[in-house]
């Protein structure tokens, strides 16, 4: 079964999904709560095949992939198609191509089930947690994006290479902390999501190109989101924090 998991590497590193992992389905669904097993989308699932990726090569892929189709930018979620368009088009097809059985499952799905997609990308060592609200990978640090997993009836067991990756009790630095202009970081608390979308709604140009926070992580510089895909992130994540902080956080009358 390790080379079905090469297969689904080389199926999908050509489109910037260069994160791949695999876990048993037991050891995930004894993780989490039970609305976020494998086994309430798929009873029969045996392993969980994860797919993400580091850097910006996958945001490239996309860009050259929506310039060839006029229009793609004006969809609703432009981003998150693509991702279906090559999870279903070019990966878990080589993954059924074996005889396997495959249902994809994404992070931005929110009217159907899920997965726990960042105790995920933890336990198949792809990635571990981190102060500022993202996991964080030991080469790309917080540049990293869990994009889908494919749940398999194929018995396979091939974890990353973070499996047990703690990074921020032992940073000095933490210049996450202090790149925060909202101060919604700390350690050991960590990102406090109130005093985040306060600052992101009531003062929103000061982190539209970027979250700084995540700028400011020590980890993986090099691998930084190119300024059209964080832009393009920060847009996305202020569109569901404004009616969030309308309903939930807000308390003076507008």
């Amino acid at each position: 079964m390790n080379g079905l998991l090469e297969t689904v590497r080389q199926a999908a590193a050509p489109h910037g999904l260069n994160l791949v992992a695999a876990i048993p389905a037991h050891r995930y669904d004894s993780a989490v709560t039970e609305n976020m097993c494998a086994r309430s989308i798929d009873p029969n699932c045996r392993s969980l095949v994860v797919i993400g990726n580091g850097g910006g090569s996958f945001w490239r892929c996309f860009t050259e992939y929506a310039a060839r189709r006029p229009g793609w930018h004006d969809r609703q979620n432009p981003l998150d198609d693509f991702t279906r368009e090559i999870v279903e088009g070019s990966v878990a097809p080589v993954v059924q191509a074996s005889g396997m059985r495959c249902s994809p499952v994404y992070p931005f799905v929110s009217d159907g089930p899920t997965l726990n997609f960042m105790e995920l990308a933890r336990l198949a060592g792809l990635a571990g947690p981190s102060i500022i609200g993202v996991v964080v990978h030991p080469v790309f640090g917080p540049w990293i994006a869990l994009r889908a997993a494919l749940l398999t009836d194929a018995a396979l067991d091939a974890p990353g290479d973070a499996v047990g990756f703690d990074p921020c009790p032992s940073c000095g630095p933490r210049s996450c902390v202090s790149s925060c202009p909202a101060g919604a970081i700390a350690f050991p608390a960590g990102w406090d999501i109130r005093e985040c979308l306060t600052y992101r709604v009531e003062a929103e140009a000061d982190c539209t190109p970027r979250c700084h926070a995540r700028a400011g992580c020590v980890l993986g510089p090099e691998h930084r989101y190119p300024d059209d895909e964080l832009a393009y992130h920060q847009m996305r994540a202020l569109r569901v924090m404004r009616p969030y902080y309308k309903t939930h956080i807000r308390t003076r009358p507008s």
